[in-house]
């Protein structure tokens, strides 16, 4: 006996990715605001965690644009899956450079190991944007099959 969806095909393929991609987005907006309002914090929390002093600049500036370009990619959706893979990757490296909860006692491991958690749960929603595209309401699906090369084309995805 064929079962009824429990959503239309609409809000599947259109409504849902893109309320998905403004959500995912949202923590790396508040994280390029404070790398913009809040350099010398964000560089002073990561000589906090014994990241190498004269590396930290550059570590922020590459950071930064990783948030900002990654999220206008999410939220128009341009090459959306390759702008989530790269996110990924970074929140991946992010995580265990300075949310290492396993090297720190007390109260500290047990908020560490949250946001540490908390980029594991993003990363996944990260790995089924880069797996199953933008979704029907993105420029990719759009504009960017007829104008736009791809970088990650349909045959890629198949191996």
């Amino acid at each position: 006996m064929p079962t009824k969806p429990l959503f239309s095909p609409l809000v599947v393929d259109a409504v849902f990715p893109l309320i998905a991609r403004l959500f995912i987005s949202a923590i790396f907006v508040q994280g390029a605001l404070g790398k913009i309002l809040g350099w010398s914090g964000q560089a002073a929390y990561m000589q906090s965690h014994h990241l190498p002093g004269q590396l930290i600049p550059t570590m922020l500036g590459i950071a930064l644009v990783i948030e900002a370009a990654g999220v206008l990619c999410l939220i128009v959706g341009w090459q959306a899956r390759a702008a989530a893979f790269v996110m990924c990757v970074y929140l991946g490296l992010v995580s265990v450079l300075l949310h290492n909860f396993w090297a720190v006692q007390g109260m500290a491991a047990g908020g560490m190991q949250t946001q540490f958690l908390k980029n594991i749960g993003i990363m996944g929603g990260l790995l089924m944007i880069a797996a199953h595209g933008p979704g029907k309401w993105s420029v990719d699906e759009i504009y960017a099959p007829s104008i736009l090369p791809p970088i990650i084309t349909d045959s890629a995805r198949r191996v």
